[in-house]
């Protein structure tokens, strides 16, 4: 990606400052399901909906800046990672123009790169503050989908959770389940059915079927020589 590469600017009106003097120790990234990038860019500009994002990235690799990072967008709404909530004033927010349905584009994953690079070096978000609409809000939001390739971020520290736990422990419960999402920063006072549809979408959204050991796997397994998990 060229290190001069021009963001666009379209500046939109739903934003505010962050609240009780936060800054950005997160990045959320969302899919706009939206039949086109300029589609999202006017409705995410328009006072009517009430929400924005920071950037919005297109398929093509165009990014447009929507809001400047030091201000609070609207683009989370209601969750919370690592037990803290108003996400919003805790988060720069992502865009990518997708529906969900297909997967990204890869001039769209190297803008991305490109654009998380900057904002973790400027903000000093660590790899594991980059998450999923769908890991601070289970149940309510499945964005950025079962199409993103998270592992291709964390193989370059550009996401968390590259290793981890090496196995599930040796009774494998709910009540264990739950508090392994919750160490990782899952919201993990969902049901049991929600929390791992949750976490299969960040980390195997290929499973499918009850509570198993490999889902206490929360990572993507690229460290130490070890293999990601694959679909059959």
């Amino acid at each position: 990606m060229p290190a001069g590469r021009v963001i666009r600017q379209r500046p939109s009106p739903n934003f505010g400052p962050r609240r009780d003097g936060l800054c950005p120790s997160l990045i959320v990234i969302h899919y706009t399901a939206m039949d086109s990038a300029e589609a999202a860019c006017d409705r995410l500009c328009d006072p009517a909906t009430e929400v924005s994002a920071h950037y919005l990235v297109a398929g093509d690799g165009g990014v447009t800046q929507l809001v400047d990072e030091a201000q609070r967008a609207w683009h989370a709404g209601a969750g919370s990672w690592a037990g803290q909530g108003d996400v919003n004033s805790r988060s720069i927010g992502i865009e990518l123009d997708n529906r969900g349905t297909h997967p990204f584009a890869a001039p769209q994953m190297a803008a991305l790169e490109w654009l998380l690079r900057g904002i973790m070096a400027r903000w000093r978000i660590p790899p594991e503050g980059v998450i999923g609409h769908s890991d601070m809000a289970p149940g309510r939001k499945a964005d950025p989908g079962p199409r993103f390739d998270w592992a291709r971020l964390a193989r370059q520290g550009l996401a968390g959770h590259a290793a981890g736990p090496a196995a599930a422990p040796g009774e494998i419960t709910v009540d264990a389940f739950h508090a392994a999402a919750r160490d990782l920063g899952f919201p993990a006072e969902v049901d049991t059915r929600t929390l791992l549809s949750a976490t299969r979408l960040r980390f195997a959204p290929w499973r499918s079927g009850p509570l198993q050991p490999a889902d206490f796997a929360l990572h993507h397994g690229l460290r130490h020589g070890a293999q990601p998990d694959t679909a059959p």
